[in-house]
């Protein structure tokens, strides 16, 4: 299939292909999961969870287990955020998100192509909850395309992001109509990612320093070891401690 030409998600199905659902557990995943079951037929949904190790929230898999109703592929990276942050004596910023890449979206991707290798089958749908109001960089992805870095002779992906037009409040309203809840942090946090994340807000970074003190303290011992912090206020680094306020 040639990249220019522009199949509707109606036809990818009938031509046989998988769609993968990409689940980290939190609102959007869990809303877009909800979205692909109407849509697709259920022979063609697998459900994806790349696992983050210890800076993930626990209970996160216990979450998406009860609220799908597919097997859940967990896949690993063969490092660890915090391993990594260590070698390279530097964290991940916003305009360079080595751990989205390499521990999500590397072996998401390298699960997807041996799933297809295995099976011989050729199409797949890579079904990611990003949506549009998260932010201006987001607002500006396009929904559905062809992904020319993952096709090749004998692959065709496609990347689908099925609730991008999505406000907030209609997130959390598919949730409810599918009869479920959203993972319990949202009583407090504004989004789900890793428990400390570098686009986390003060308020989810003070909830995660409360509910892991140990974890919490690991990551301010591993600022001080390098000396490279985790944020920056204006154009001078500061210390998480410093940053949220709270000592570990």
């Amino acid at each position: 299939m040639q990249a220019q030409v522009m199949p509707s998600i109606n036809d990818l199905i009938k031509q046989g292909a998988i769609f993968f659902v990409s689940h980290s557990g939190g609102r959007d995943s869990q809303a877009m999961y909800a979205k692909v079951r109407e849509i697709v037929p259920y022979e063609q949904i697998v459900v994806v969870h790349a696992d983050l190790g210890e800076v993930e929230w626990s209970g996160v898999q216990d979450h998406i287990w009860a609220n799908v109703t597919h097997g859940v592929n967990v896949v690993r990276a063969g490092k660890t955020l915090l391993g990594m942050v260590e070698q390279r004596g530097m964290w991940p910023s916003s305009s360079c998100r080595q751990c989205t890449s390499d521990l999500k979206r590397g072996p998401i991707m390298k699960f997807i192509r041996q799933y297809l290798r295995d099976r011989g089958l050729r199409i797949a749908v890579n079904c990611m909850g990003l949506r549009a109001a998260e932010s201006t960089a987001r607002a500006k992805k396009i929904p559905f395309r062809f992904n020319t870095s993952e096709s090749c002779g004998h692959r065709d992906v496609w990347d689908w992001l099925p609730i991008f037009d999505l406000s907030t409040a209609e997130v959390f309203q598919v949730i409810a109509d599918a009869g479920q809840k959203p993972f319990w942090t949202y009583e407090r946090n504004e989004r789900l990612s890793c428990v400390f994340c570098i686009m986390g807000s003060l308020n989810d970074l003070r909830h995660g320093a409360e509910k892991n003190p140990e974890l919490y303290k690991r990551y301010v011992e591993l600022e001080k070891q390098i000396g490279h912090t985790m944020f920056m206020k204006g154009k001078q680094p500061v210390y998480l401690e410093d940053h949220i306020g709270i000592k570990a």
